[in-house]
């Protein structure tokens, strides 16, 4: 008897169709550019530009660079928490970005312009409840975000809870996000009923993330108990790596920005998180916020995207 080849099921959202049901996350700041968007587009994946703490020119800069680079799905991620929301959307939209994944928050506002743009919108859920209102209000799929995934919390429930809840009461295709690191976190989420999965951590561990050599090396030495939580200016926990910075939060020994660029709709202004994400992102590991998603002890090596998703399609065909 032959081997059965497990196939991967398709993905569809509005009328986009990759090859492959495997959407890279939206990791701000600036981890996510145009070189990993493109990359994982071209290896049939859907590739997202971290549009959240861009100005509008770069944004559009951004994705002018991975239309340039790739012929496959190039979507941005935003949050709704950030001052410049509208204005980064409207700047995608007229760029004809093919998708806008949208979460930290929840916007109404967002549902219609994408339904002017004709453009798929997909909103990001912790919950059955906002699944079914982002449904009723014309998204085209849901990305449901579990606690185990790296930077802003939204819930305390685990993705292998929520999934099947949620599934349960909306017909739009769900994608599963939080804690898929390997195949078979991969496996878990289909089983679950999920009809895509969206992976942070494991992206942001290749070669074309644009993270400093330093921040990756990082993550291949974190273990499972480098991981805390620590309270978010945007007002929400955030999950991150252990680290001096992580140290001083928790002991409330940072001190507030003495200047403040009102990058957010509301700051606790406990600390400046702009620049908190930049210093990690540019290798400053002492002073810098490393977010993380709960399982980072599964990455033992730095690869290219189109890597990454080639080994996750075989090592599932196989499995």
């Amino acid at each position: 008897m032959g081997v059965e080849i497990l196939q991967l099921p398709k993905l569809k959202i509005g009328g986009l169709l990759p090859k492959y049901p495997i959407v890279q996350g939206g990791m701000a700041v600036r981890l996510s550019t145009n070189n990993l968007a493109a990359a994982v587009a071209n290896a049939g994946g859907i590739g997202l530009i971290a549009a959240s703490g861009m100005g509008t020119e770069e944004l559009r800069q951004e994705i002018r660079l991975a239309r340039q680079k790739s012929r496959g799905i190039i979507g941005i991620n935003i949050m709704f928490a950030v001052s410049r929301f509208k204005e980064l959307v409207f700047t995608a939209l007229e760029e004809k970005i093919d998708l806008i994944v949208q979460g930290a928050g929840f916007s109404r506002e967002i549902f219609r312009w994408c339904e002017e743009a004709k453009t798929p919108f997909v909103s990001i859920v912790a919950s059955p409840k906002l699944a079914k209102i982002a449904q009723n209000l014309g998204a085209s799929a849901v990305v449901a975000e579990g606690r185990e995934a790296g930077g802003h919390l939204a819930t305390e429930y685990s993705l292998r809870e929520i999934l099947p809840k949620i599934k349960e009461v909306i017909s739009i295709p769900v994608i599963a996000a939080g804690g898929i690191i390997d195949v078979y976190d991969m496996r878990q989420a289909f089983e679950l009923g999920a009809d895509g999965v969206q992976m942070g951590i494991r992206f942001a561990a290749s070669e074309e993330a644009n993270g400093a050599p330093a921040l990756k090396d990082y993550y291949l030495k974190a273990k499972k108990e480098d991981i805390v939580l620590v309270p978010s200016p945007v007002g929400l926990p955030g999950r991150a790596l252990k680290n001096e910075f992580t140290e001083k939060i928790l002991a409330g020994k940072v001190k507030p920005p003495l200047a403040c660029e009102s990058c957010l709709k509301k700051c606790k202004r406990n600390f400046c998180i702009m620049q908190a994400l930049n210093n990690a992102q540019q290798g400053d590991l002492k002073e810098g916020l490393i977010f993380a998603g709960e399982y980072i002890e599964k990455i033992t090596e730095i690869l290219p995207a189109g890597k990454i998703i080639e080994g996750l399609v075989m090592q599932y065909q196989k499995i």
